[in-house]
């Protein structure tokens, strides 16, 4: 892997040496640069789980992507610059059960402590977590916790669960069948729309379908796009998304 490349990136001039505030300013900057987005999904653009791909599309074509993209290329990154790194499957909270294994890919870090990292989950937490703390991890206005649920342990945002996941590692493999479901399958809430959104650094941009979601400070501003081409442009001028 071309290491400045991918650093290039994500905007990155950070510390490189594998410590705990290394994975905080990684995970940051990798937020704040690479968009969360499924649009090859409608663009009929095949999903490859490999390292060479996933530099290819997110790095040179400078691309975003979901979970399986976005945190297994991160983990790849992170094992070139010296970390130890876990894929883990996550079961994500959908209104009121938990999905499927292998829904979500989240990260385990192993450094002194432990560390929950995940660059692929659209809005949550921006820092790692740490992964044996019980207690509140608060981040701006947002409160985080790990909570133990028999053998699993659960991601707590405020009150609401977002996903459910064991230390069990994996590897891309055992994504490959979740992931042909969220490509093809009218079940899937990827294939039901278009989604794009970054991590500023005082809230969040989103293009849901036509729509142009903006938070800054909490304040949300909500408005309908006119076109294709106001689409395509907020797409590239935003997002730095060209799609051919």
């Amino acid at each position: 892997m071309e290491i400045n490349q991918y650093l290039q990136r994500i905007n990155y001039q950070g510390p490189v040496s594998p410590t705990a505030e290394t994975l905080r300013q990684l995970q940051v900057a990798h937020l704040q640069s690479v968009p969360f987005e499924n649009l090859s999904i409608h663009a009929k653009e095949p999903i490859i789980l490999n390292d060479e791909a996933l530099f290819e599309k997110i790095v040179t074509r400078r691309r975003g992507g979901f979970c399986y993209e976005l945190n297994g290329l991160f983990a790849a990154l992170l094992r070139d610059l010296g970390f130890t790194v876990d894929r883990l499957s996550a079961r994500v909270w959908d209104t009121d059960h938990f999905t499927q294994e292998f829904d979500h890919m989240a990260l385990l870090v192993q450094l002194e402590d432990r560390w929950l990292a995940d660059v692929g989950f659209g809005d949550s937490f921006l820092e790692p977590l740490l992964l044996d703390e019980r207690g509140e991890q608060v981040q701006g206005t947002r409160s985080f916790r790990i909570v133990e649920d028999d053998d699993h342990l659960i991601l707590m945002r405020d009150s609401e669960p977002q996903y459910r996941f064991t230390l069990q590692p994996y590897g891309f493999a055992d994504y490959e069948e979740m992931c042909r479901f969220h490509q093809t399958s009218p079940e899937s809430h990827f294939t039901r729309g278009r989604i794009c959104s970054l991590a500023t650094e005082d809230g969040r941009v989103t293009l849901s379908d036509m729509r142009l979601i903006t938070t800054r400070d909490q304040l949300r501003d909500e408005r309908l796009l006119a076109d294709q081409d106001e689409y395509n442009r907020m797409l590239r001028d935003t997002f730095g998304i060209v799609m051919k």
